[in-house]
């Protein structure tokens, strides 16, 4: 959910507070269907003109590296930050558009990880995490992170450390 005073207001917030939901995403573009998208990667916005080329879910089974299963699910929208589509960023209500379509198809759990991976069509794909969307202006922005890897048995232990302490998922610690 946004303010309109460029605040993030978050009515339910994902599980990591560094991954946001496909769920979560649609919830703050709601309100603000007419209003460009714009998302930033590498220190600059996407082109007016960007696709969603691909939206893709997936059910992923792994070990990690202490052989513990582990198990997830992860949609992933490919943005081609390209200038074809005019002089304006994509309709907040389009994207959600093209995620309904996708949803008539494919089965989307709202509340997977979500994943963009960007190209310009000439730098390779790259792996971001989308922070809460804010109002900038007139548009919708989401800012897109590089998404690190991580070691799933230090990232539980640290939980429990902070748990243990009393801070919780707070990061007060």
């Amino acid at each position: 959910m946004l303010s309109s005073d460029n605040q993030k207001i978050d009515p339910v917030l994902p599980m990591d507070p560094t991954d946001l939901t496909i769920g979560d995403l649609l919830a703050a573009l709601a309100d603000h269907k007419d209003r460009p998208l714009v998302f930033q990667y590498d220190g600059r916005r996407v082109k007016p003109g960007y696709h969603v080329t691909e939206v893709k879910a997936g059910l992923f089974s792994a070990l990690d590296c202490e052989a513990n299963p582990e198990s997830w699910s992860e949609i992933f929208v490919q943005l081609w930050d390209v200038d074809e589509g005019g002089p304006v960023h994509m309709p907040a209500g389009k994207f959600a558009a093209i995620i309904r379509k996708v949803s008539d198809h494919v089965a989307l759990d709202q509340a997977a990880k979500l994943t963009f991976e960007v190209s310009d069509g000439v730098r390779p794909m790259e792996l971001h995490r989308a922070a809460q969307p804010s109002l900038v202006g007139e548009a919708v922005e989401v800012e897109l992170s590089p998404r690190p890897s991580s070691c799933k048995p230090r990232d539980r232990w640290l939980k429990e450390q902070a748990a243990a302490s009393g801070c919780g998922a707070s990061r007060c610690c």
